[in-house]
């Protein structure tokens, strides 16, 4: 049989030339996700900072909680930090008291501008030489990094002159060196660091700390880095379920349609005394042959298209460009191993009912579509519509994103398994209705669709599903903006935002300034949970802000208290006057009163801290000011440097930037992309003989192509229908959960751009076939010739 699959092939090239791109495409997207995956799992953040120290003694970078379980075994959870851990200052001696050490390097770490602020002496780390210039002695004086450029420099409202100059750069920060007195100033941590470095590499103990050696310095240096790696983990592992799962479906139908296409040749097969077992381990074995080669294929491109994607993230800030890229075999085997697997089940599924009937019926069958659809596959689709309806409901109750998130695709998924499964019975519903297309074209598009349903609903199952992922990827993101974006809309109340760096006593000084608020955005930790939180100032917020506030009130609103959104307070089981205990960003427990709770958690984050406990556990305390009152002049005129946006572009800053999510989905719509031009190209190739009988008996060559047409037209509306359906669906059941209303926000012109785009493939992958197959002499088709 393995012989007689290899004669097949070589003589069906075109028929499987659909299986072969789909199986490709699928090996390639598997490998790129397990590509994503295990760099987050396993990827090493290379030092630039700290390169030069064998030893680097900085704060423990975890947030740890020891937990037991049902078995009553305990362990320790660690979740990484948001912010920098600082140590005491005073370790420094006890480190170089200790056997071995030759010199210990003390470390600030402050954000001055777009660089990083450091004090003279912790040069030594990386290490740093000057190039021209000296050493700063005076608190007016600086070193930069030889990217600089100029002779003085503004920090914190000062203007300092350059010194010297360094030989070297960072790839990734911008340096700017203070003298040691100066840079514990402008850190605002008296008798703390943020690491010491340790001169040689000898063991070392350092009580309250921990030690880094090797590659662990990179993470301290670089904090979001273990945040990278988890966002590259989850986007890795969520991609590549949706991809694998949506590839199962796509090559599923690839091969249903080129099985359905051979039912002449199969039942041939049965009729002169093959076995049902050996057709399908015939078909399984040109599966193989075929899912071997696209994969290896596929999962060679896989690795490029992976390199591509870690690039796209760096270039979007979602993960740091030393974050090195792990490469290493299984992903591609990962990629293979999916493709053969999903190729020979899709393979023995789509031959199983024809090789299981008696020859006769065979042939029969092969002559005249058979109506009905399969016990087994009736039951799956109701099955799979039952889920979808459960998916959906359970949607409607998540009211996090991390939660619903994987959800959300895994519904849509699922209402496309539906449909796809009952896509014939559908079909033939449609076409049962009294509906007559106009002319020539119309009458012989509309006698093809009843005689050929299980065809259009082949064509029918990639194309809703392209329309209901894209819709579901587009308008997810589109209702989490909107919904953000009207909230922060309707609760500012300031006049004027100013960018962070502006010094809020001075702006309360503006003439016309009634109110200026400070709001620093941060995250915590509750029990573990990470939280978006915001920091403000108490002093006149409610003519700035306007959380829509529906219990307690923000008028008492001081140095112990919070405010909880809605959702924060039903998660946490928590209301007015109750204590929360929760870890600032530092990892600085703290226990805090409920002063209110609020309806306006998605534009302004889920808690609201005091800006006088938050700004000292911060990386950088620097806060945006919302200003009521004044001038735009005045107020650029006592901030000079500062962006004053007005309330309109205010309300646009809280969009939610969605562009990590455009990328990595992206690739699942173009795997539905080819999938539809694959399906409708195979579907019209196959067509070549009837085509050309068509011809033969006086059909033109314009009716024809108008035929055509208009069942890719059908095939289209059809899907737009269901499509839509299923992403409607799911969108409303996310935005109930998400924002409290039933309705997403879908913009008109970005789904007619969906339906216009996808109907211009549908078009184009039926009309170039068919006009290929046009050019072929009528008799010439008929007799077979490929």
């Amino acid at each position: 049989m393995i012989a007689l699959a290899l004669t097949t092939l070589r003589h069906r090239k075109a028929g499987f030339a659909g299986a072969f791109v789909a199986l490709l495409c699928a090996a390639a997207l598997v490998t790129a996700c397990g590509m994503l995956l295990e760099t987050g799992l396993r990827g090493t953040l290379a030092p630039e900072r700290y390169a030069g120290a064998p030893v680097i003694v900085a704060g423990d970078q975890f947030e740890r909680r020891a937990e037991t379980d049902d078995d009553g075994e305990s362990k320790v959870k660690a979740k990484a930090l948001a912010e920098l851990r600082w140590i005491p200052e005073k370790l420094a001696g006890a480190l170089a008291a200790q056997p071995g050490v030759e010199k210990v390097v003390t470390e600030v770490t402050f954000p001055v501008g777009d660089a990083l602020g450091h004090g003279w002496e912790s040069a030594a780390l990386t290490p740093f030489t000057l190039k021209s210039g000296r050493a700063p002695q005076k608190a007016g004086e600086v070193v930069v990094d030889a990217r600089f450029s100029g002779g003085t420099l503004t920090a914190g409202g000062r203007t300092y002159r350059v010194v010297g100059v360094t030989e070297q750069a960072l790839p990734s920060q911008n340096t700017v060196f203070f003298s040691t007195a100066e840079a514990r100033r402008l850190a605002g941590r008296p008798g703390q660091v943020s690491a010491i470095g340790v001169f040689p590499q000898v063991p070392v103990k350092a009580e309250g700390a921990v030690v880094y050696t090797g590659a662990e310095r990179g993470p301290v240096e670089f904090r979001d880095g273990d945040n990278a790696r988890i966002r590259l983990t989850s986007i890795g592992g969520a991609m590549g379920g949706t991809s694998l799962l949506v590839a199962i479906l796509v090559v599923v139908g690839t091969f249903a349609l080129s099985v359905q296409q051979r039912q002449r040749e199969l039942a041939l097969l049965r009729a002169i005394a093959a076995t049902p077992r050996q057709l399908r381990r015939m078909i399984g074995g040109e599966a193989l042959v075929v899912s071997a080669i696209a994969g290896t294929l596929g999962a060679a491109a896989g690795m490029l298209l992976g390199g591509w994607l870690i690039g796209r993230f760096v270039a979007l800030g979602a993960v740091p460009g030393n974050l090195q890229l792990v490469l290493s075999p299984f992903p591609p085997a990962a990629g293979l191993l999916a493709t053969l697997l999903a190729a020979w089940a899709a393979a023995r599924v789509s031959a199983r009912r024809t090789s299981r009937i008696r020859p006769v019926e065979a042939l029969g069958e092969a002559a005249a579509e058979k109506a009905g659809l399969p016990v087994v596959r009736l039951v799956a689709g109701f099955a799979a519509l039952a889920g979808s309806v459960v998916l959906t409901v359970l949607l409607s109750t998540l009211t996090s994103e991390s939660a619903s998130s994987p959800v959300t695709m895994l519904t849509a998924l699922a209402w496309s398994v539906a449909v796809a499964l009952l896509a014939p019975l559908i079909v033939r519903a449609v076409v049962a209705l009294p509906v007559r297309l106009p002319g020539t074209a119309g009458f012989l598009a509309s006698r093809n669709v009843r005689a050929g349903t299980k065809r259009m609903a082949s064509l029918v199952a990639p194309l809703s599903l392209m329309i209901a992922m894209t819709c579901t990827i587009l308008f997810v993101q589109t209702t989490l903006g909107a919904a953000a974006q009207e909230q922060v809309g309707d609760g500012v109340r300031a006049d004027f935002l100013l960018s962070p760096g502006a010094s809020a006593e001075a702006v309360r000084q503006v003439p016309g300034v009634r109110a200026a608020t400070e709001v620093l955005r941060t995250s915590i930790r509750i029990d573990l949970d990470r939280v978006g939180a915001q920091a403000v100032s108490a002093e006149g917020l409610e003519r700035t802000l306007d959380l829509g506030v529906v219990a307690g009130s923000m008028a008492g609103f001081g140095a112990t208290s919070v405010a909880v959104s809605t959702k924060a307070a039903e998660w946490y089981g928590v209301g007015v006057g109750d204590r929360l205990a929760l870890s600032l960003g530092d990892g600085t427990p703290a226990e805090l009163t409920v002063a209110a709770v609020y309806t306006r958690g998605m534009g302004f984050s889920e808690l609201t801290l005091p800006y006088a406990l938050v700004s000292k556990h911060v990386d950088d305390p620097r806060a945006g000011l919302l200003v009521a009152g004044g001038s735009r002049a005045a107020l650029e005129k006592a901030a000079p440097g500062i962006a004053v946006l007005d309330q309109a572009q205010a309300a646009e800053s809280g969009q939610v930037n969605a562009a990590v999510n455009y990328v990595a989905m992206g690739l699942i719509i173009g795997f539905c992309a080819i999938a539809v031009v694959n399906t409708l190209a195979m579907a019209t190739s196959a067509r070549t003989r009837e085509l050309a009988l068509l011809r033969l008996v006086g059909t033109t060559r314009r009716q024809v192509l108008g035929m055509l047409r208009q069942e890719t037209a059908l095939a289209v509306a059809l899907a737009a229908v269901l499509g839509t359906f299923g992403a409607a669906v799911t969108l409303m059941a996310f935005s109930l959960g998400m924002t409290g209303s039933v309705l997403p926000s879908v913009p008109p012109l970005s789904y007619a751009g969906v339906i216009a785009a996808v109907a211009l493939l549908a078009l184009a992958a039926t009309v170039i076939p068919a006009r290929m197959a046009l050019r072929e002499a009528p008799a010439e088709a008929i007799g077979g010739r490929e």
